[in-house]
């Protein structure tokens, strides 16, 4: 699949996205070859039946048809915390391959998440991407428990010229990966929104995880 120019704001400089089905694919195919041997059950993210009821629970932001807070202009994304499922980390800057897939974080380093450094950044009008190992042979990695988040949870993103974009969870969905929505995930509304993907849903020992997890936030306040 080859690179287009994806969903932009009007007045928003062009920028090179990745080929969408290679950015879901080999930024969690990576996840998957890392993530061949939980450890135990009580490892293992939510499947798509667990993750379901998340999907019921009232959002604590306000009203989506209210105006939001003006958008932030573009500045590189340095670390991300989300409270209710402790996660306090640095974020790396991510880029495409050869191939124009989005590389994933190295495999040496579990605990970071990163972002799509040539796209969107958090807090700009657009979709913003952030993407993180879910476990390593060794153990549950930084986005482990990201399909426990509810609707109402609260994201941070700090950013390099000292603001820190806040952001409220819409929905945790679970995507099989043969069924991906790649618009509804990587499609803009004009607003600044965010995506956190990692790998989810069930688990086989031949085909690694069968589907992806995916975070739906929109920008509810800057500081």
């Amino acid at each position: 699949m080859s690179n287009g120019s994806g969903p932009k704001p009007d007045g928003a400089p062009s920028r090179r996205v990745p080929s969408v089905s290679a950015l879901v694919c080999t930024t969690l195919v990576g996840i998957v070859l890392l993530a061949h041997v939980p450890d135990g059950d009580g490892s293992r993210p939510p499947t798509t039946a667990q993750a379901a009821p998340l999907l019921a629970r009232p959002a604590a932001g306000p009203p989506r048809d209210r105006p939001g807070p003006r958008p932030l202009p573009a500045s590189d994304a340095s670390r991300i915390r989300i409270p209710a499922i402790g996660i306090d980390v640095s974020l790396i800057p991510l880029e495409l391959d050869g191939a124009g897939a989005l590389r994933p974080p190295p495999a040496s380093a579990p605990t970071v998440a990163g972002w799509y450094a040539d796209g969107t950044a958090p807090g700009a009008p657009g979709t913003a991407v952030v993407a993180g190992h879910v476990d390593t042979p060794v153990g549950p990695a930084v986005f482990h428990r990201l399909g426990t988040l509810s609707r109402g949870a609260g994201i941070e993103i700090d950013r390099e010229d000292g603001r820190t974009a806040l952001f409220t969870v819409d929905a945790v969905e679970v995507h099989p990966k043969d069924r991906f929505p790649d618009d509804k995930v990587y499609g803009g509304t004009g607003r600044p929104e965010l995506r956190l993907i990692t790998c989810g849903g069930d688990w086989s020992r031949d085909t690694g995880y069968r589907a992806n997890t995916v975070v739906y936030a929109t920008l509810t306040g800057t500081r």
